[in-house]
């Protein structure tokens, strides 16, 4: 009797938790509404200008943007969307299923890619700063493609297990964190395989690559300002970029990773509350992306401009006559120069990449 007893409390404490889930699920998939839709628009507003030539950025750059934007597009049009529908036509009574390996199979992935895409990134900017004569050798059309094409490959070859149901990674849908999530603690040594093969080396290359470039424009720094007292002093561009971008990173990537080897090793979940945001927090990193390695561009920022002013013109005359946009002769002069000026300003290194050495000395004079 005790026994039934203890048996019926527990099941009515593990049915009142999930009542209570069940009623943050609206706030829940508010959020996530919201972040896709900043993530989707921020990402279209990039893609509409890097899909033509922008003053001062290299093919190569032009290549690896483009694969950071695709991969960061994925999470507003892929892996959220996914998310919600299976979150409304699964029954939450049945099982780990077929839909549910899919859909945690594509979570998997894009997470993945947009980490080893942002490792990219990282290793091309090394090299053009470094090794700028040698840029045309060491990073050719050809071997930027061959990383592009690795960076999106091999994250799905190495999660494949993940989508085949039955095998040795179960899934299930969290009703805490309205996502379909791997049971990794049934599999510990796939889990911290990985983590090693995955989240480790990315971040070490990245860490190391940007703290070189940090270290090499602070030291280039103190050279400018030595012989140049009398100028106004300038702004710490390497603590502007490089350090945001590090810190969001890691700031988004690591909880999530933190969750998953705590899931493998205890074989318990994390409170509800932190599990959605362990979970979701990476997908943040793509609207992040969008201002860290774009909006503080200056000629991106001057390419949009132009861009918007053109949409504007096309889709409503009126309004951008109201607004003074595009009618000025001079301006459109400049729009036409700006837009051809691909070949001017194209060379073997990234000056995406090298901006935060070369934008320290834009007003020294020798």
């Amino acid at each position: 009797m005790y026994a039934t007893l203890n048996f019926s409390t527990d099941e009515d404490s593990n049915l009142s938790s999930t009542d209570i889930q069940f009623t943050h699920r609206p706030v829940k998939v508010s959020i996530i509404t919201v972040l896709g839709v900043m993530i989707t628009l921020g990402n279209i507003a990039v893609l509409m200008v890097i899909a033509s030539s922008v003053a001062g950025w290299s093919r190569n750059s032009r290549y690896f943007l483009l694969s950071l934007t695709a991969a960061d597009s994925a999470f507003g049009l892929l892996v959220m969307p996914l998310n919600l529908w299976v979150s409304l036509v699964k029954d939450y009574s049945e099982g780990p299923d077929a839909l549910c390996h899919v859909v945690a199979f594509c979570n998997a992935t894009v997470y993945s890619t947009c980490m080893y895409t942002l490792a990219t990134i990282s290793l091309e900017r090394y090299i053009a700063v470094f090794y700028p004569l040698k840029y045309s050798s060491l990073m050719p059309r050809k071997r930027t493609l061959v990383l592009i094409a690795f960076a999106w490959c091999f994250p799905s070859i190495l999660l494949l297990p993940i989508s085949f149901p039955g095998g040795i990674i179960e899934v299930h849908f969290s009703t805490a964190s309205l996502v379909c999530n791997p049971s990794y603690y049934t599999n510990v040594g796939y889990s911290l395989t990985l983590m090693f093969l995955i989240f480790l080396p990315c971040s070490i290359i990245m860490t190391c690559a940007n703290l070189s470039l940090w270290c090499a424009a602070k030291r280039q720094r103190l050279k400018l300002r030595k012989y140049d007292r009398g100028r106004r002093s300038r702004r710490d561009i390497a603590s502007r970029v490089l350090v945001p971008v590090m810190t969001a990173y890691y700031t988004c990537w690591t909880p999530c990773m933190a969750a998953m080897i705590y899931n493998a090793i205890s074989g318990s979940s994390v409170p509800e509350w932190m599990e959605f945001a362990a979970v979701w927090l990476p997908t943040s990193n793509g609207f992040l992306n969008c201002i860290f390695y774009f909006w503080i561009n200056r000629s991106f920022r001057r390419k949009f401009r132009l861009v918007f002013q053109r949409l504007s013109l096309s889709l409503c005359p009126g309004l951008a006559n109201t607004l003074g946009c595009c009618t000025n002769p001079q301006t459109q002069f400049l729009s036409g120069i700006l837009d051809n000026n691909n070949s001017v300003h194209e060379r073997s290194s990234s000056v995406s990449s090298t901006c935060t050495l070369l934008t320290l000395a834009e007003d020294y004079r020798i």
